[in-house]
């Protein structure tokens, strides 16, 4: 897919690799939708805009059918068409399984994929008219291969993988692609409230010896956004974690 002109969704993209991967469409001559629950930066717009291209925010929260609802047809009303829906929106709450408690399961499985669901029902709708269109999900690679303390979390994300592999094989029907990407331990909010132990005790584990950084994902989310011989496939972008 020729990316120039293009209109790109965004979900969760107020900051993180949301943000990053939003202003990755942006350098490659997309126009983006930003969207977050309460607010966006006004200097993430500014940033965006500078690229030449134009930048729209849609608040909204996932986890709620109607407000999916909403935004699509805000989306199509400002732009009438979406190319590229990224779901990126996600959250974690984690506990060792012994002290879960059922709404702290069902809490992250109802944003991370049950909101994935939500937003793509009504946009894969528009898109198979169209007969063209890309839907590119964030799952994580403890969706792959779990984690302590991410039962929740490994549950949602491993159903997004699912969730792609089936919507891609529908998809193709009508010339809609989907693809997932599975980030590996990318400096982050979260990565920096790890102590240095933990830090050290991680990068063990990753054959490249260092976290990943946002730019990274974005470059990834763009590369499948591009490639039209792609669909159903799960990118991992963990400095080979996975291996």
């Amino acid at each position: 897919m020729d990316l120039k002109d293009k209109v790109v969704f965004v979900t969760g993209s107020s900051r993180g690799i949301g943000a990053a991967i939003a202003k990755q469409f942006a350098k490659e001559k997309c126009n983006v939708i930003l969207n977050a629950r309460k607010e966006v930066p006004s200097q993430l717009v500014e940033e965006i805009t500078s690229y030449g291209v134009t930048c729209e925010v849609v608040l909204g929260d996932i986890s709620k059918a109607d407000d999916c609802k909403r935004m699509v047809k805000e989306i199509y009303v400002k732009f009438e068409q979406l190319d590229v829906l990224v779901n990126n929106a996600g959250i974690t709450d984690d506990k060792l399984m012994i002290a879960m408690k059922e709404e702290d399961f069902r809490g992250v499985i109802d944003v991370n994929l049950v909101g994935t669901f939500q937003m793509t029902q009504p946009i894969l709708k528009k898109m198979f008219k169209k007969k063209s269109g890309v839907i590119i999900n964030l799952a994580s690679v403890v969706g792959l291969h779990g984690n302590i303390g991410q039962a929740n979390y490994a549950a949602s994300k491993a159903g997004v993988i699912g969730f792609t592999k089936s919507v891609a094989k529908e998809g193709a029907l009508r010339n809609v692609r989907c693809n997932a990407i599975a980030p590996g331990m990318i400096v982050s909010d979260m990565t920096d409230k790890l102590s240095d132990k933990v830090k050290a005790e991680i990068l063990t584990q990753i054959p490249l010896q260092r976290f990943g950084n946002t730019t990274e994902v974005a470059q990834a989310a763009v590369f499948l956004a591009q490639n039209d011989y792609m669909t159903g496939q799960v990118l991992s972008v963990d400095g080979g974690m996975g291996i």
